[in-house]
């Protein structure tokens, strides 16, 4: 059942396509329940323009140069304002869903709907509610489900790390790093300008730290742990 509204409901629309928003604008000014208040075609013009008009709900373009529809969504949530936005995209790609969704859309359509669908959708997220079409909600819980398992997979391996490696400072960790990189005690120090002697204490307690006897299997741990998927940065 459609929302009878008091008044018209504000909306403004963001995206990079000025005949596709003169198409939306066009269809909304129809249906006559809705007052769109402001058109942009970036995201700054349209941050200034929810500055000025606060609308109700903002239509943003996921997919536009410089400042893309996530960072828009985000924009928008700084400025603390009680504005919904709903995510438009001509692609139904299950992460950008995914990711705006999780930083505050509370809808998202393709741009290929049925006007009759993006009405509904509008009113949807006007009345508090999240809007995904049936075609991509399945999509996205899918996708979902398979984020949040490898969440914590690597929450998993964070606790194995958390254990060892992090017990090592940053020196040390520099140390493993060249170390990884088949670096010998004589290299090593000649990239950190420490002398040879301090490496070789820093490689004691390294595998101390580690439990480990030798440098193979402190590498080993490294690799293992996902050391290297977080390469500490060293000096030149």
């Amino acid at each position: 059942m459609r929302r009878e509204f008091k008044k018209k409901s504000k909306v403004l629309l963001i995206d990079d396509n000025y005949e596709h928003l003169a198409g939306i604008r066009e269809l909304l000014n129809i249906e006559g329940t809705f007052d769109v208040v402001g058109i942009a075609t970036n995201v700054n013009m349209g941050l200034n323009l929810i500055k000025k008009y606060q609308p109700d709900i903002v239509l943003l373009d996921m997919n536009m140069p410089e400042r893309d529809g996530l960072q828009g969504i985000m924009e928008i949530s700084k400025l603390d304002m009680d504005v919904k936005v709903l995510a438009l995209s001509g692609y139904d790609d299950a992460d950008l869903i995914f990711r705006a969704m999780k930083i505050g859309a509370r809808g998202y359509v393709l741009k290929t709907m049925a006007s009759a669908q993006l009405i509904y959708a509008i009113e949807e997220v006007l009345n508090g509610k999240i809007y995904l079409p049936l075609a991509l909600s399945s999509r996205f819980f899918e996708y979902f489900q398979q984020t949040f398992r490898d969440e914590n997979a690597k929450q998993e391996t964070a606790d194995d790390e958390e254990n060892l490696l992090d017990y090592l400072t940053q020196r040390e960790k520099e140390v493993l790093e060249l170390l990884t990189q088949g670096i010998t005690y004589k290299g090593v120090a000649n990239k950190l300008f420490i002398s040879e002697t301090t490496v070789k204490t820093h490689v004691n307690n390294i595998f101390q730290k580690l439990q480990v006897n030798d440098r193979t299997q402190a590498v080993l741990y490294a690799i293992n742990n996902g050391f290297l998927s977080n390469r500490v940065k060293i000096s030149a």
